[in-house]
């Protein structure tokens, strides 16, 4: 069974910073691409960052660009979003999932919340 544990979420004032870190189990991590997601209140789960699977390759929405920066240890199993200049606006609960995403992969996420 494939588990995927977000943790490092917190409250932070607009322009700090924040290390989310995903644990994955049940997989061959080293196999898969992967990706951070996040759902504000009210809105949709939008795509974030991703990584492929050996960290040569990394893409990221347009509004995380330059403040945000995803990374992963294999050794580890494990994915990081560090995230800097944080604004407002980043307020979400934040997911990890391979990359494409699949619905039974999603775990209960981590709260990042920025107050201005």
């Amino acid at each position: 069974q494939v588990q995927l544990v977000e943790s490092g979420g917190g409250l932070v004032q607009a322009g700090g910073s924040l290390r989310l870190s995903c644990a994955a189990s049940g997989l061959t991590f080293s196999s898969y691409a992967m990706g951070w997601f996040r759902q504000a209140p009210g809105k949709e789960r939008e795509f974030v960052a991703g990584i492929n699977w050996n960290g040569g390759s990394t893409y990221y929405t347009d509004s995380v660009k330059g403040r945000f920066t995803i990374s992963r240890d294999n050794a580890k199993n494990t994915v990081y979003l560090q995230m800097n200049s944080l604004k407002p606006e980043d307020t979400a609960v934040y997911y990890c999932n391979t990359r494409p995403s699949r619905g039974d992969y999603w775990g209960q996420g981590t709260q990042v919340t920025v107050s201005s």
